[in-house]
């Protein structure tokens, strides 16, 4: 069905092409219309209304109307994808996590450790226990012996 369509649709448009393309402009003729030929028209003599006016309407008519028709056929037609369906190319290969609903999800709070001046806080406890995590602790630096300095040579 479709593709019968699209053959006489591409046909319609390529009978309304040559159908342009051999007919007059307006304009070849507008010299007539002052005294250069024997009608008083500017169309001539036959009128505007010839035979490949008439059929380059109906191609057009026939044009615009399979247009419609193919776009309206193609949304009503058209079907969603479930996701499992659709093609994601190179983001198919992307694991994407699960998410639990019965779990609540709590977000982890790192502690900090207390320095020496500060004093210690005196908050309750949390409500939620939260795990401690290891505190990776800080390298210490050692200081470099001071540069001592080189004797004076007398001279």
């Amino acid at each position: 069905m479709m593709l019968l369509l699209n053959v006489v649709f591409v046909l319609v448009a390529i009978a309304m092409i040559a159908l342009i393309l051999m007919q007059r402009g307006a304009g070849a003729q507008a010299g007539s219309g002052f005294g250069g030929g024997a009608s008083a028209t500017v169309f001539g003599a036959r009128g505007a209304s010839n035979f490949l006016t008439k059929a380059t309407k109906w191609l057009a008519i026939a044009f615009f109307g399979i247009t419609l028709f193919m776009a309206w056929y193609a949304t009503h037609s058209a079907k969603p994808k479930a996701a499992v369906e659709q093609d994601l190319g190179v983001m198919s290969q992307v694991a994407v996590p699960k998410a639990e609903s019965s779990k609540p999800v709590v977000p982890s709070a790192v502690p900090v450790a207390p320095s020496a001046t500060a004093p210690a806080p005196t908050s309750p406890a949390p409500a939620v226990p939260v795990p401690a995590a290891p505190v990776p602790a800080a390298p210490v630096q050692q200081q470099a012996p001071a540069p001592t300095e080189p004797a004076k040579q007398g001279g």
